[in-house]
C-alpha cells in the first residue's frame, strides 16, 4: 500500500533503456526525501514502502540506503548548505526540488568518489521528470554554486 505523502515514479516510454541501478535508487530517494518531508514519514517507513513499490528491485541499495540515511540525518545541514545559494526561503521552494537539492547536496558534500558533474547532472534529470517546468533550470543553478564552495578543487 503506498503512502498518501508518495510522490508517484514516472512510467517509462515503451522501448526507453531502463535506468541504471544507480539512476533507479536516485529516484526512490528523491520520493523517499519527499515522504519525509510531506508525510513527515521517519527513515523505517520510508524504507518500508519504498520496497513494496515495482522497480526497487532494480535499484541500488547500498546507494539508497547510504544516501537515504544520511540524507536525513545531515538535512538541516544540508538545509544551511544550500540557502547560501536560494533567494528565498526553504519552504518557499517546491518540496520536490528541496529532495533533489538535498540528495544532491548530501552526495557533493559526502560522497567525493562521485564526480560533481555526474550528481549535477542527475539531480537535473530528476528534475525534469519529476519537478516544476523550469525546476531543473533552478536546481542546476542551485548545484553549481554549492558545488564550487563543497568541491572548489574539482571544479576548477
Amino acid at each position: 500500500m503506498s503512502s498518501p505523502a508518495a510522490l508517484p515514479l514516472e512510467p517509462r516510454p515503451r522501448g526507453a533503456k531502463p535506468p541504471s541501478p544507480r539512476r533507479r535508487a536516485r529516484e526512490f530517494l528523491v520520493q523517499g526525501l519527499y515522504q519525509a518531508q510531506i508525510g513527515g514519514q521517519d527513515e523505517a517507513a520510508i524504507q518500508l514502502q519504498a520496497k513494496t513499490v515495482a522497480g526497487f528491485g532494480n535499484a541500488d541499495k547500498t546507494l539508497y540506503n547510504g544516501l537515504l540515511t544520511e540524507s536525513l540525518k545531515h538535512s538541516g545541514e544540508l538545509q544551511n548548505d544550500l540557502q547560501a545559494f536560494i533567494d528565498r526561503p526553504w519552504q518557499d521552494v517546491s518540496p520536490v526540488e528541496r529532495s533533489v537539492l538535498l540528495l544532491a547536496a548530501c552526495e557533493l558534500k559526502f560522497h567525493p568518489e562521485t564526480p560533481s558533474k555526474v550528481i549535477i547532472n542527475e539531480a537535473i534529470e530528476l528534475a525534469k521528470v519529476y519537478g516544476g517546468v523550469d525546476g531543473h533550470k533552478f536546481v542546476n543553478g542551485v548545484l553549481d554554486k554549492l558545488a564550487m564552495v563543497l568541491r572548489e578543487a574539482e571544479m576548477r
